[in-house]
């Protein structure tokens, strides 16, 4: 079988000039505007100066346009081969930060090399859609359907969420645990067992809340009741809704926001920066991004439905879901729609390692387009 495998992977190997041609323009070109709009914002965040945000993103940018390219070109069957070393991997580089991480804002979610620091949440995100891809593209539809055939990629879930949690890191924990509940539904399992989980979340909510830091009450709280401390906690969405409402229809203009500008708006350059955008750009230009992400995401899916294996399929799913996770919950936290939680909006925000993990995700969503007809055994 193994032979047979080996066989078939010599006989369906495409060369770099033919997988080069088979990459979607239009889906880059999407992906080079926002992060030309990114880059742009940063500048103006910066009251007109490419330090010290713009040239680092428009740098970060370059690496990941390489990064890009370089999981569009790697077979998808080796992916496939290769997800569970990955997956084992970034585990061990959560509990790593759990245990001797870098400390930033009150959180423990960064490995420190000096030169960068690394974000093993943002890689999980990636390993826990290929290794979940590659249990059930390799396991039988009853075991699906059986409660018992749950466990292990129910553990490979929880395991990984519940270390990125207690850094504390509740909203990419909750967007692992959201991505994964994409790949579940996608690949059959009953509604009924989404119905028990759901209770049981209503069931433990208020022994959850016993367990949430201050900060992370502060917030839920706000969310109910910004004005109860508009100099504090309620501070950041108030500001937030001040900027949006200020922009109107057609903005006032580039580098002219008063409320980034005279620096009421905090986190400018990363959560925040939607807001800033719109105050500048107004809501014509804040429409035009949300059009632009949702071409991504469209793409996405689209290369899910194209593709002839099951293992690309639910790949091309998890990632483009996790994508959306970061457009929805940013556009809608700085509207106001849902609690304040530290995740940036993509190719916009301010960051490194979430630049690179979203750069490697749109290569691996090409490489699933690019070997959209390329069998893919069961190993």
């Amino acid at each position: 079988m193994y032979k047979t495998y080996e066989t078939g992977f010599r006989s369906q190997r495409m060369s770099i000039k033919e997988k080069l041609m088979n990459i979607s323009f239009w889906y880059v070109m999407f992906i080079c505007i926002l992060a030309a709009v990114g880059i742009t914002m940063l500048y103006s965040a910066a009251n007109g100066h490419w330090k010290p945000w713009a040239v680092n993103q428009l740098v970060r940018f370059g690496m990941g346009l390489g990064v890009m390219i370089f999981f569009a070109l790697v077979d998808i069957r080796l992916l496939m081969r290769f997800s569970y070393a990955f997956y084992f991997f970034t585990l061990l580089l959560l509990v790593v930060v759990d245990v001797t991480g870098h400390v930033g804002m009150g959180a423990q979610r960064w490995i420190n090399f000096g030169f960068f620091k690394l974000q093993p949440s943002e890689l999980m995100k990636i390993a826990l859609v290929l290794v979940l891809a590659r249990y059930f593209h390799s396991v039988p539809l009853s075991t699906i359907e059986s409660s018992k055939g749950l466990i292990q990629p129910l553990l490979l879930v929880l395991i990984p969420a519940g270390l990125v949690i207690i850094q504390p890191d509740l909203g990419t924990g909750l967007m692992l645990i959201m991505t994964a509940g994409a790949i579940f539904f996608a690949v059959g399992v009953q509604l009924w067992k989404f119905g028990v989980v759901f209770a049981a979340g209503i069931i433990m909510a208020p022994i959850a809340w016993h367990f949430l830091h201050d900060y992370q009450k502060d917030r839920v709280l706000t969310f109910l009741n910004p004005e109860r401390d508009p100099l504090g906690a309620g501070y950041h969405i108030i500001q937030s809704k001040i900027a949006l409402g200020s922009g109107g229809v057609f903005g006032k203009g580039f580098l002219n926001g008063t409320q980034s500008h005279l620096n009421f708006l905090p986190e400018k350059h990363t959560d925040f920066i939607f807001t800033m955008l719109s105050e500048e750009l107004g809501m014509i230009g804040a429409v035009m991004i949300i059009l632009v992400n949702f071409c991504i995401i469209a793409y996405g899916y689209s290369f899910a439905m194209k593709s002839t294996s099951y293992f690309g399929k639910l790949v091309a799913i998890g990632l483009t879901t996790n994508y959306f996770l970061y457009v929805f919950i940013n556009t809608a936290m700085v509207l106001g729609l849902i609690p304040v939680v530290g995740i940036p909006l993509p190719l916009i925000s301010y960051g490194g390692t979430v630049m690179l993990s979203i750069m490697a995700s749109f290569g691996i969503l090409l490489s699933v387009h690019i070997n959209r007809n390329v069998t893919v055994g069961k190993e």
